[in-house]
């Protein structure tokens, strides 16, 4: 499990979860974290930041729905916000003029968007560049536009628009990396137009033909929420 905080507020969040038991320091970059009742939590400080669980399954699956609850509670499993900076990763499907349009407004706002495929592979799978390059991102905007279509198996009466599969799994991988409150979809309004989540909080923000002018003033808001310095004169 992805976990930027430092050691101190994880403390104060197995304290809050009224968890017992006692902390160990097993080297300078591990501590280990051992439940009365069995779990273990093991963390350790490095580049990244990790968790992890031991025991027995079921107390150790108490312990980390415990703990993911609550680190969720804050805005996604990264209980702390990244290091902040001017980079943005920008998920789209098909519609290259939605996609200028995004890419032109972040410029505006003085921000660099990281668009996947200008991105330099070096031999990685896509999964590998995702999790190589959001790292050293605090904010992703996602893309949801009509590109392809879809229904039930034998109901064709279902038809309905969807986004590319790979918008919909760079979500959830954006989501896993940075928490909900960091991601915002631009959904793109049409007739029969699937939303690509039933996640429960994510930021969903409409748009039918101008992004900036109908989406532009509400993405700036969530971003400014998470640190993003956005000058006004700018929007």
């Amino acid at each position: 499990m992805k976990y930027l905080g430092t050691f101190e507020e994880l403390q104060a969040i197995v304290e809050r979860l009224q968890i017992l038991g006692t902390w160990e320091e097993i080297g300078s970059d591990q501590k280990q974290f051992k439940c009365n009742s069995g779990g273990i939590l093991n963390w350790w400080n490095n580049k990244k930041g990790s968790l992890n669980f031991q025991g027995q399954p079921e107390v150790k699956n108490r312990l980390k729905e415990a703990l993911t609850k609550q680190l969720e509670a804050n805005g996604g499993i990264t209980a702390v916000k990244p290091k902040q900076n001017n980079k943005v990763f920008v998920v789209y499907g098909h519609d290259k003029t939605a996609r200028d349009q995004l890419e032109s407004m972040l410029r505006r706002w003085k921000l660099e968007p990281l668009i996947l495929d200008q991105l330099p592979s070096n031999g990685k799978t896509i999964i590998e560049k995702l999790e190589e390059y959001t790292g050293d991102v605090g904010f992703a905007v996602v893309l949801a536009t009509p590109d392809d279509e879809g229904h039930r198996k034998d109901n064709t009466d279902e038809k309905s628009y969807r986004a590319r599969q790979n918008v919909v799994l760079e979500l959830g991988m954006m989501l896993k990396q940075l928490g909900r409150a960091r991601v915002a979809v631009l959904l793109k309004e049409t007739k029969k137009m699937e939303w690509p989540s039933d996640i429960a909080g994510l930021i969903y923000i409409p748009f039918k033909e101008d992004l900036q002018k109908e989406a532009g003033q509400r993405l700036a808001k969530e971003m400014a929420e998470q640190g993003y310095n956005i000058a006004l004169k700018h929007l």
